[in-house]
């Protein structure tokens, strides 16, 4: 029998856990550690930041999931890994601490024959002084969180129906936050919102983000064929700004925030301060708090893991200078290269470098999205672990791993502009590759086939339509393994 653990229970880890049960017989073990109950489909938490779905329909129960899958799952949170056993225990394990309410504080530890750390990210409030729920910011990170900031948006809309002005800020709170999609969402579904409401015409709303122009997304921007022409998504995101009328700040790195204030620097070095009745702005990433300990017990945390605290893979680390960069830089298997046995997709392996060009403020700051490798990319990257794992418990373990790199794979991505059946809208990218192969593609980094951006009610429509297919498949519901990752 093999034991595979797996460390995380959201889009990647979710995704491995349900494919490696699918693949495998019942005689091999897949465990879950986790420290949430529920699966959270963190795409939708947008509509739920503006009160337009309940936070139920984005939160999925996972132990119902698991124990009808035949998958053993323990709320915890993992704390150390262990990858060459200790003096008395041959065998790599994991520690982990339990945070149900029945068994809460209590420590445990399993042994493992393979290990995928898909825990994502730590939500780095403490990055920006005053950012986030305990600050002086919402956001909508997380189910609960966008069920609070839905509150709070609730009071700006009473006070514009009372017809008081108000400003609403909207974007990243740091210099190297990813993510800004998930912000480009949310400003469009407030202006909307409040459209919609029959109080825009009283709210100022601002997008602020670290990117160096609109449209960069962390992935430096696409460009893509449009009624014969090259379009790049630059052209096609300031449209939508002018239209809707909301004010962009670009190239800022927020430095603090205050209540009803927050201060940024931007490229140029100058520094700016920004009123605001309202603020949802999204944290920096870093790897979430685990140690590692070699067979003695010396801490080996540093070896296998990046400054950031995300997990190191197959990937090139040696820092060299953005002219350089190149697709094959990116991880194709998500190996630990110490630990062959030992797995990081999704947002827990260690990106190389940006996909953006890197950029610092005259005083030295960074202002450079990070890489964004959430959503689909998750996706296919667990699944290819999941896939190299049984080929290696089913074969042998000298067989070669299953590959999805950034570099050689596309991705699709709806981002809402506003809900509503008739009234809603989004912008439907996709892009082929996700980091871009100048070699391959050297007028513009991506294949032009297989990049494109469109916006409209119809997009609005397949982004709720994803919402109830990944809902479906996250409760690996029959034939869920046909929807694509």
């Amino acid at each position: 029998m093999a034991r595979t653990v797996i460390l995380g229970a959201g889009i990647a880890g979710h995704t491995a856990a349900l494919h490696l049960r699918r693949m495998l017989s019942r005689a091999h073990e897949v465990v879950v550690i986790s420290p949430e109950p529920d699966w959270n489909w963190i795409p939708s938490n947008i509509w739920v930041g503006v009160g337009r779905m309940d936070v139920e329909k984005v939160l999925i129960p996972l132990k119902p999931v698991y124990n009808r899958k035949g998958i053993v799952f323990h709320q915890g949170l993992a704390t150390a890994i262990r990858p060459e056993g200790t003096g008395e225990q041959s065998s790599p394990s994991v520690d982990f601490t339990y945070t149900d309410e029945e068994h809460r504080g209590e420590t445990g530890n399993l042994t493992y024959d393979y290990l995928i750390n898909a825990t994502g990210p730590q939500l780095n409030f403490a990055a920006t002084p005053g950012l986030g729920p305990d600050g002086h910011s919402w956001s909508v990170c997380t189910a609960a969180h966008a069920a609070a900031t839905a509150q709070a948006f609730e009071q700006v809309v009473a006070k514009l129906k009372a017809g008081e002005k108000q400003r609403l800020v909207v974007g990243v709170g740091h210099g190297n936050c990813t993510c800004e999609g998930a912000a480009f969402e949310y400003t469009f579904n407030v202006e909307r919102t409040l459209r919609n409401a029959g109080v825009r015409d009283l709210a100022e709303i601002y997008y602020l983000t670290n990117e160096y122009e609109l449209g960069d997304f962390g992935v430096d921007g696409m460009q893509f064929v449009e009624k014969g022409f090259v379009q790049s998504s630059r052209m096609w995101t300031e449209s939508l700004f002018r239209e809707r009328g909301v004010k962009a700040i670009t190239q800022a790195h927020v430095s603090k925030v205050m209540e009803g204030k927050l201060r940024y620097e931007q490229l140029d070095g100058n520094e700016h301060d920004l009123d605001f009745d309202f603020a949802m702005l999204l944290p920096p990433f870093k790897g979430v708090t685990l140690a590692a300990y070699d067979r003695d017990g010396a801490d080996i945390t540093s070896a296998m893991f990046a400054p950031s605290g995300f997990l190191k893979v197959d990937a090139d680390y040696s820092g060299k200078p953005y002219e350089e960069w190149s697709a094959e830089d990116w991880p194709r298997t998500y190996e630990s290269p110490a630990y062959p046995n030992i797995f990081a997709p999704g947002i827990a392996f260690a990106p190389p470098h940006p996909i953006s060009k890197p950029r610092k403020s005259v005083r030295g700051t960074v202002i450079t999205p990070a890489p964004p490798r959430t959503g689909m990319p998750s996706g296919m990257m667990a699944k290819a672990v999941a896939e190299t794992i049984r080929d290696r418990i089913t074969k042998s373990t000298q067989v070669p791993a299953h590959a999805a790199s950034m570099a050689a794979v596309g991705a699709a991505c709806v981002a809402s502009a506003g809900t509503g059946f008739r009234q809603g809208s989004a912008a439907a990218m996709t892009m082929y590759p996700v980091v871009p192969d100048w070699k391959t593609y050297p007028q513009t980094g991506r294949d032009l086939a297989g990049t494109s951006g469109e916006i409209g009610l119809a997009g609005h429509w397949m982004k709720l339509l994803l919402h109830y297919l990944f809902i479906y498949k996250a409760k690996a519901r029959p034939f869920w393994w046909l929807i694509p990752e």
